[in-house]
């Protein structure tokens, strides 16, 4: 019979069981399970009971593929060789797995609780000597990575905490969406991202991190970490180790190459990962990058041993998990085949391999390598200790499951939605407001919205009429054209004013695209009508934008920065959002147009 349990599903036999333990204690910030000893206990007798193909099933998080664990999907027999994400699961004896929305994991809090569970079911019923829960993880980041929307609560993301600059609200962030993530059977955040973006042409990091400032960078990780692990209770990854934040290329379809010397490593990269360090990250996650000062191989990180162990483990005392950014990536996949990518990753100290693309030859490789003894069993168990160790000390072994009954109490909240609001009004930077634009009585106004987005225009618009204004929304998109932008400055004509939303209008570096938002901009500047931007993603975009008379950064468009931005915008709320990063003039990334911490208020 399957077991597919709802939110209002009778506790019944092992669930009931398991759930009597949910208010277990969780470990403090850098420190040890109250119950550490019996834990080590568990872990001891659990590794003595399995085999070698189950300890090595320890090593992958895979995705899986379909809303319930019973699904049979062709992706997952094509990957795998069975179809339904339970029996992935019981064939490789997986450590973890990995939600997305494009595997059809994360639809609403009911499918992803019924989903978690079923896998949980999965893993502890197998007919084995040890039976071990999955970790299940998501990319919750907020802002840009996002993975679970509402009724799931937002927040606007890293670099917009960044710019709220308090270390408090980016703990409430964490706290919030780590129990959100729990209640619904997620036991692994991978975040926060602990990269410090130095690059402002960055297209993989960029608002993602927290700031240019590797010391604001240190205390928002800091406080994120605590969040998550001690006040959400899920398990927390710091990524991307040993830094992405200066590099022009992307690491999911290049080789990026990072030219810091060991001394820039040590003051711009090394700070945020040292604080999280500190404060007790349960993982830290691998980047796929070269870093020659620190390994002049040519290796990616991922497969770098000086790097993962000389670097990570023996100098700055990390002693938790490391686990590999996702192996389908191709900056790890350029130099070696899947399987041997899976060995040397291993070799070079990582504990989990995320994501490998080739799973049946990955397991098999690292079986063969335990077996020929080039991976030691010695190395072998230590890894699967640090894992089983992990999972006892989040409470994971204590309480896998997680209650149908109990999302409604926890998920989206009313309570944790005013959090948000409050947080994300804290976080919009007022940059540019030359002709005093800002605040505007809009209540009777007749304003145009019009931009990158549709949901984000239209989001804008409604906060806007939520203050009293009348509202036209024209969405142009990321790539306006000459007749979208001829129909905008049309549609200007007779307005009182014209909020447009810009995103990566910088980023001209693959096509010349987003040009179209910089015409759009300087046309509608042209009608004489007064013109409020708002990037609703990188603060940069204003070097792009002429002189622009009133810019607010926002650093997201998730809808809860995008209603901060329109309370902002009317007067219901002062900016007082500081820029995180320095911000360069267009072409010219050693001359600063604006310098961290500027912002204007009213």
């Amino acid at each position: 019979m399957t077991w597919t349990p709802t939110r209002r599903t009778a506790l019944t036999g092992g669930l009931a069981v398991a759930l009597a333990g949910a208010g277990a204690p969780i470990a403090e910030a850098g420190g040890r399970h109250p119950d550490h000893g019996h834990h080590h206990g568990w872990v001891t007798s659990t590794l003595a009971r399995m085999s070698l193909r189950e300890k090595v099933g320890q090593l992958f998080v895979q995705q899986v593929y379909g809303d319930t664990a019973t699904t049979a999907r062709t992706e997952n027999t094509t990957l795998y060789g069975v179809a339904t994400p339970a029996e992935v699961v019981q064939k490789y004896m997986l450590g973890g797995v990995i939600y997305f929305a494009w595997t059809d994991s994360v639809k609403d809090p009911d499918q992803i609780t019924a989903l978690s569970n079923g896998l949980q079911k999965a893993a502890l019923t197998r007919r084995t000597k040890a039976r071990v829960p999955l970790t299940v993880g998501v990319d919750q980041e907020q802002g840009v990575v996002t993975r679970i929307g509402p009724p799931a609560t937002q927040f606007p993301g890293s670099m917009a905490l960044g710019a709220g600059r308090s270390t408090k609200d980016a703990r409430s962030a964490a706290a919030i969406t780590g129990q959100e993530l729990r209640a619904m059977g997620i036991t692994t955040n991978f975040a926060p991202d602990a990269d410090t973006n130095v690059n402002p042409l960055n297209p993989v990091i960029g608002t993602r991190s927290f700031s240019s400032d590797p010391a604001l960078a240190s205390q928002m990780v800091a406080a994120q970490v605590t969040g998550y692990q001690r006040d959400g209770g899920v398990m927390a990854a710091a990524k991307h180790f040993p830094g992405h934040g200066d590099t022009a290329t992307d690491s999911h379809v290049a080789f990026p190459v990072i030219t810091h010397t060991r001394e820039q490593w040590e003051t711009i990269d090394a700070p945020p990962f040292r604080a999280a360090i500190e404060a007790g990250i349960d993982m830290v996650m691998t980047a796929h990058l070269a870093f020659p000062a620190l390994d002049d191989s040519g290796d990616p990180a991922t497969l770098s041993k000086p790097i993962l162990t000389g670097l990570l483990r023996e100098e700055l005392g990390f002693e938790g998990v490391i686990i590999t950014d996702s192996l389908e990536m191709q900056g790890v996949r350029d130099k070696y085949g899947d399987e041997e990518v899976a060995v040397r990753a291993l070799e070079a100290g990582a504990d989990q391999l995320l994501m490998s693309p080739a799973l049946p030859k990955a397991f098999e490789a690292v079986v063969a390598a335990v077996e020929s003894g080039r991976i030691s069993r010695r190395d072998l168990d230590a890894k699967v200790r640090r894992v089983l160790t992990l999972k006892a000390e989040r409470g994971v072994v204590r309480r896998p499951w997680s209650d149908p009954r109990r999302v409604d109490d926890v998920v989206g909240t009313a309570a944790h939605l005013a959090v948000a609001d409050a947080v994300s009004n804290r976080t919009t930077t007022l940059v540019r407001n030359d002709d005093g634009v800002l605040p505007m009585a809009v209540s009777g106004k007749n304003l145009l919205v019009t931009g990158y987005g549709d949901t984000t225009t239209k989001t804008l618009a409604a906060g806007l009429a939520g203050q009293g204004a009348s509202t036209t929304v024209l969405t142009t998109g990321s790539s306006p054209t000459d007749a979208q932008i001829a129909a905008a400055v049309s549609a200007a004509a007779g307005r009182d004013a014209v909020v447009v939303t810009t995103m990566k209008a910088w980023d001209t570096t693959v096509t010349d695209k987003t040009r179209g938002q910089q015409k759009l901009v300087a046309a509608l500047r042209q009608t004489g009508v007064p013109v409020v931007v708002v990037a609703t993603r990188d603060p940069y975009d204003v070097a792009y934008l002429g002189d622009c008379e009133t810019y607010l950064a926002t650093y997201s468009y998730s809808p809860v920065a995008l209603q901060a931005a329109a309370r902002v915008i009317t007067g219901a709320v002062s900016p007082t959002g500081k820029l995180p990063v320095d911000v360069p003039v267009a072409g010219d990334p050693t001359t600063v147009l604006y310098p961290f911490g500027f912002g204007l208020g009213y």
